[in-house]
């Protein structure tokens, strides 16, 4: 027995991944699709995280859709602030807003084995049913707080980067900055700007690049508006750096040795720009570039010159109300505490950030916690039908989060259309398909620079419990093609 639900397609989630696949859908003949965002703005990561100095991590002309190129950006890494005017440009060019509910969590997805739909159960109560899913939440979403004995004592202002609170001021404050993530590099320098004093406490040093990065005035961006070739020549150089300082240097590091030209220049730019020897030997890291996620920038190594900034790198004992005590016993004193702790990525209640029941009461989380997190090319898993996913395990391998986006859809729309044509309402990745692409997946490891003896002292969010990186060890070609032509007989479809 089928039914008929509510919508043909719900897609959760409301950044980049949501907003594409909405675009895709309709672009191919699936128009009706309702997006469910739990917040109260569109564009995700670019909405939630309004931090000082926030701004994309790799060149703009990459970080944007290809069907949407925009010229205007007003730098080579554009601010963050350009990036949710951009989502806001595409929600509204592509008619997204019209099909679109804010302020709507869902709870729970339940596949329902009879009818062939999927019931999704809302915060507020509501059960809105769908034929197929496209789960476009990400895993960077949720604040990660650091499990500190004593800072929910703290008396002062606290607030993660995520979650930035713009009424403070932190003009003439004694700040703390609890973290040196990807987050902490573009905050700590706008942070030491205004603060009376900021200490930043370091648990593992971060390889910091110079980052290429430069204003683009008026006549550049013309330029690339109406200069033939201009824009693509751009894009073509933007993508070459991207590819090569992730994809190819993370995952063929054992063939092609990029990392360790990075190493040098790491090293080389943290000489030319760390004055003091001891601070600089701080912040060499001890594991090889890749094992976690770099940075680029011009600002952050500069920032510990000042002489209001401290690096401590003892261990926090606990928060007091007053300030930070670390291991060695050293009381600092604090006003404003924030929290560059990241997100959570690998724990439970994340991946998916709402419970997930496939057929026959099969549960999402718990399945990956006994089989390891896997998925048929980051889409699909077996035992969930008609659900998809935008950025599952195994489905991105470091380059453009654009890029991924594209690729996910892709290959989730050839699902649709074949459903579509053959009147099938259940479509099912089957195991045997899943199963070798996890096993290719292992087999790719050898060559990726995760899994040299030096990553063990990273404390990186790429590792799950398992010790597992579920990158896609793939080129950006190979994935763009293989989205385009994986065998459809690797999913089954019925009526």
């Amino acid at each position: 027995m089928t039914t008929t639900p509510d919508h043909e397609v719900v897609i959760i989630g409301g950044g980049f991944s949501g907003i594409g696949a909405a675009i895709l859908l309709d672009k191919a003949g699936f128009a009706d699709y309702l997006l469910l965002e739990a917040g109260d703005g569109l564009g995700g990561a670019w909405h939630w995280n309004t931090y000082p100095g926030v701004a994309v991590d790799i060149p703009s002309f990459s970080y944007q859709f290809s069907f949407e190129q925009m010229a205007g950006w007003s730098r080579v890494y554009a601010p963050g602030s350009e990036l949710k005017a951009y989502a806001e440009h595409c929600v509204d060019k592509y008619d997204v807003r019209r099909r679109t509910r804010l302020r709507t969590s869902v709870v729970a997805a339940t596949f329902d084995d009879d009818a062939h739909v999927w019931r999704l159960d809302t915060a507020a109560g509501e059960v809105i049913t769908a034929r197929h899913v496209v789960s476009a939440t990400g895993v960077l979403t949720q604040p990660k707080l650091p499990d500190i004995e004593g800072l929910a004592d703290f008396t002062g202002t606290v607030m993660h980067t995520a979650r930035w609170d713009h009424e403070v001021d932190l003009t003439g404050r004694r700040v703390a900055v609890i973290g040196t993530g990807a987050s902490a590099v573009q905050a700590i320098p706008k942070i030491a700007e205004q603060a009376a004093h900021l200490t930043v406490f370091q648990r593992t040093p971060i390889w910091c690049l110079p980052k290429p990065d430069a204003a683009l005035p008026w006549p550049a961006r013309a330029g690339l508006r109406v200069l033939p070739g201009a824009g693509r020549l751009a894009r073509l150089a933007s993508q070459s750096f991207v590819e090569a300082t992730f994809p190819v240097a993370a995952h063929f590091a054992g063939i092609v040795p990029i990392a360790s030209v990075g190493e040098r220049i790491g090293h080389a730019y943290l000489r030319q720009a760390v004055r003091d020897p001891e601070v600089r030997d701080k912040l060499t890291p001890r594991y090889a570039l890749g094992c976690k996620r770099p940075s680029f920038s011009n600002a952050y190594l500069p920032t510990f010159n000042r002489s209001n900034v401290t690096l401590e790198t003892a261990g926090i004992a606990a928060v007091t109300a007053t300030g930070v005590r670390t291991t060695d016993g050293t009381e600092h004193e604090v006003d404003t505490l924030v929290l560059a702790t990241g997100f959570k990525v690998f724990e439970k209640g994340n991946m998916p950030p709402f419970i997930v029941r496939g057929a026959n009461g099969l549960d999402l989380e718990k399945w990956w916690e006994e089989n390891r997190f896997q998925a048929y090319q980051g889409v699909s898993v077996p035992g969930f039908p008609n659900f998809f996913t935008i950025l599952g395990p195994y489905g991105y391998n470091g380059s453009s989060y654009f890029n991924l986006i594209e690729t996910q859809s892709a290959h989730i729309l050839r699902c649709l259309r074949r459903a579509r044509r053959d009147g099938a309402t259940r479509v099912e990745v089957t195991a045997d398909a899943n199963e070798n692409y996890f096993a290719q997946s292992l087999g790719r490891r050898k060559h990726q620079v995760f899994f040299q003896d030096s990553c063990s002292q990273a404390n990186s969010y790429y590792f799950d419990a398992n010790g597992d990186v579920p990158f896609r060890a793939a080129t950006t070609l190979e994935t763009m093609w293989s989205s385009r032509r994986f065998p459809l007989d690797h999913y089954a479809f019925s009526d």
